[in-house]
């Protein structure tokens, strides 16, 4: 007896969603020296890169506030997230590199006649300038959707589901790429299949959260397998 046709369809893949730092660009280093030097310059605070490890794809606001608070300090948000951000764009220059084989697995994908748009949490600017460092622009994407565009942020699902109606793509045929908890969290709640990418989460993290695949980069992953 042929049992396929008891099983549960499966939509086909029509976009690719990516999330940006840590999925495009290896920019979480730089980020957080940049924001423990403002905490440092601003308010004598001796941070570390693990204060904030929790707030990880969740935006530059709740990035930098919810390490403050661990220390006792309440930000003033727009002047504080500026002044990490100039020290962000001097770090980045010459240093910042794209994940192993992020740059050619969205050409990809976009070969491969499947829509693409960037997800990112964090600001406009810095989705800019990020994608120029790795040689990537804004029009290598057919969507963008920023951290400024959405009220609630990741884990909340609204920046995917977002993506998806500009791509005008039904959620369930869309592919998130993510690397964080908050990220994972979010693409499931939207009724995404996700990968996740290595980087500041183990495996087993991110497949708790709701991870279906595990990548160490792009490097291993062709865009035809998810067709």
């Amino acid at each position: 007896m042929d049992r396929t046709k008891d099983l549960p369809a499966v939509p086909r893949t029509r976009a690719a969603l990516f999330d940006m730092d840590g999925v495009l660009v290896d920019s979480e280093p730089f980020i957080a020296e940049a924001a423990i030097a403002m905490l440092a310059e601003r308010y004598g605070v001796v941070a570390t890169r693990d204060d904030f490890l929790p707030f990880l794809g969740m935006g530059e606001n709740r990035f930098l506030c919810g390490a403050a608070e661990k220390h006792g300090v309440r930000l003033d948000v727009e002047s504080d997230k500026s002044r990490t951000y100039e020290l962000y764009f001097e770090l980045i220059v010459g240093r910042l590199r794209e994940i192993p084989g992020a740059v050619a697995f969205v050409r990809a994908c976009r070969e491969r006649g499947l829509a693409t748009a960037v997800a990112t949490s964090a600001d406009r600017r810095k989705l800019v300038a990020n994608l120029r460092e790795v040689g990537l622009e804004e029009a290598d994407f057919d969507g963008i959707v920023d951290g400024l565009q959405v009220e609630r942020k990741k884990p909340a699902p609204d920046i995917y589901l977002e993506a998806a109606r500009r791509l005008g793509v039904p959620a369930g045929s869309c592919l998130v790429v993510e690397d964080a908890l908050s990220g994972v969290l979010a693409a499931k709640a939207a009724g995404m299949r996700c990968i996740a990418i290595a980087g500041s989460f183990p495996e087993t993290a991110l497949r708790e959260a709701g991870a279906d695949e595990f990548a160490e980069n792009f490097l291993t992953l062709d865009p035809a397998d998810f067709l």
